[in-house]
């Protein structure tokens, strides 16, 4: 399945003769085990027949002769065997329930080791009862780090942007942008400080709460193996044909599935394999867009993207969200430099921090990269 799904890497790195081999492998491991059990029940299956068999013949043999001595009637005779007979199937049965049992605890004790798991991330006691969001984030002195690694990857963050602000996060790769928001989602509970949604502790509004309320896409937005309509409208099942078209128009997808054969109802295959990645990131913001949440977070996700389509995508959102909170993180200046307040990352801090003018106007990290960008731009 995975070779199948990665069929272009496979071919472009022309490693087919090695993965050809990596499979044969395993199928002749799982063919040599299915070999062993074929062998063990053939030998046990015609032994099992073979002492039944002579059972019968000892009994026939020695009740024929205690019958000749009179010391049994031939009617108990008979009965005997046929009991004999008649108990054989049943004992043989089972063997056969036994069998089945074992294969299926196997079988059950890997679907339970899944099952089993408890999320390590649950509603607190003290959670309250908090139906809706206004979009307000705040993040005090956060610090962050994954397991028992000694990096930081936040490290004492701190900001704040009010219902209907838009806040743009930049940085470097590894610089700890997408952490802010799993955080912020609360994937991953933060080491120390404090985050608040609404002024409320984060860890006191509900789970449930805050994924209804949030709306994330993130850089490979994840598309099921049905129809664009299905994908679009997975987070509003409900939807209209007419809000989902809306919400693709958005995202400057529509004019793509139009184009399509079966419009809306086209299949993409795996993961969205039959599409290109800007159409995957595009179809994953309409569904983003669609469910319409108190909070919007883009997460680098418009880097399959094209300069102008981008800008007509921003364009779009600044309209459409105005009023609601929206977090874009993006390795571009361009996403983010109409921001209320733009974030400049490194190595898990916050280095600068303002709005675009104030920034270049610094000739820091965010001016130079900005520079970087504008003549790249120039030079395509």
């Amino acid at each position: 399945q995975e070779n199948i799904s990665g069929i272009r890497v496979v071919k472009s790195f022309v490693q087919e003769p090695y993965e050809i081999e990596a499979f044969w492998k395993a199928c002749k491991n799982s063919m040599d085990k299915s070999m062993h059990l074929i062998k063990v029940q053939g030998a046990l299956f015609p032994l099992i027949q073979f002492l039944s068999a002579t059972s019968l013949v000892i009994s026939l043999i020695y009740g024929g002769i205690l019958v000749i001595n009179g010391s049994i009637s031939l009617g108990d005779f008979v009965a005997f065997n046929t009991y004999l007979v008649s108990v054989v199937w049943p004992i043989a049965a089972v063997g056969w329930v036994i069998n089945a049992l074992q294969r299926g605890s196997a079988s059950m004790a890997r679907i339970n080791e899944v099952l089993a798991q408890q999320p390590d991330i649950v509603d607190s006691p003290e959670v309250k009862p908090v139906r809706h969001l206004e979009g307000a984030v705040e993040f005090r002195n956060v610090y962050f780090n994954y397991d028992d690694d000694n990096y930081q990857e936040l490290n004492d963050i701190s900001f704040s942007m009010g219902p209907g602000d838009t806040l743009g996060i930049i940085g470097r790769t590894g610089s700890g942008k997408s952490t802010i928001v799993r955080v912020l989602l609360r994937l991953y509970d933060f080491a120390s400080g404090e985050v608040l949604l609404d002024g409320l502790d984060i860890r006191k509004v509900p789970l449930a709460v805050i994924r209804e309320e949030t709306g994330y896409v993130p850089q490979d937005g994840f598309l099921f193996s049905t129809t664009i309509r299905d994908n679009i409208a997975f987070g509003r099942l409900e939807a209209s044909d007419e809000e989902i078209i809306e919400a693709a128009k958005l995202a400057k997808v529509w004019e793509d599935i139009s184009e399509f054969p079966e419009g809306l109802d086209t299949v993409v295959g795996e993961r969205g394999i039959t599409l290109s990645g800007g159409q995957q990131q595009r179809i994953a913001i309409a569904r983003a867009l669609l469910k319409d949440p108190a909070l919007l977070i883009l997460d680098d996700s418009l880097s399959a993207v094209d300069a102008d389509t981008e800008r007509e995508i921003l364009k779009n959102l600044r309209e459409f969200r105005s009023g609601r909170s929206t977090l874009i993180i993006s390795h571009r200046v361009s996403a983010v430099q109409d921001a209320d307040l733009i974030l400049v990352m490194d190595k898990g801090r916050i280095i600068e921090r303002g709005r675009h003018n104030e920034l270049t106007a610094r000739k820091g990290f965010y001016h130079h990269l900005y520079e970087q960008q504008l003549l790249q731009e120039q030079l395509a």
